[in-house]
């Protein structure tokens, strides 16, 4: 079986952030970045090249091998900071409806910067997913 594509690994994560050319989605991903290692206890940590990941989620795969990625985490993409891990099959409907402007997608939130968000809602989105993962 091939080993996973994202892997924790030893790249910077300061270095990842500062290459971010745009500034205030720089400032949004340090801020970001702040606010998931304060709730979830956890360093930050690179995963593959562009997943900023606070901690390790461990799940079952078929044959009873075991995956892990990490707990929740966010990515710097084109259009949109993606956070990981705080939604899925068990988000919770009442923080997303209050969140503010975001998308979903398949275990992905989407958002375009951290002004358009209530960022008291996401950090519960947070806490939720961290308790939920990394008990």
């Amino acid at each position: 079986m091939a080993a996973p594509k994202t892997q924790p690994t030893s790249a910077s994560v300061q270095g990842y952030l500062a290459a971010i050319t745009d500034d205030t989605r720089r400032a949004d991903c340090e801020a970001l970045a702040q606010l998931m290692a304060s709730v979830t206890k956890q360093p930050a940590a690179m995963w593959g090249t562009s997943i900023v990941g606070f901690g390790v989620h461990r799940y079952a795969l078929a044959g009873g091998k075991q995956g892990e990625i990490c707990a929740v985490g966010f990515s710097s993409r084109k259009g949109d900071i993606s956070i990981y891990g705080v939604v899925g099959e068990d988000a919770d409907a009442e923080l997303l409806a209050r969140l503010g402007k975001h998308k979903l997608g398949k275990g992905c939130l989407y958002v375009g910067k951290l002004a358009d968000i209530d960022t008291t809602v996401l950090k519960s989105l947070i806490a939720k997913a961290a308790k939920a993962k990394l008990s």
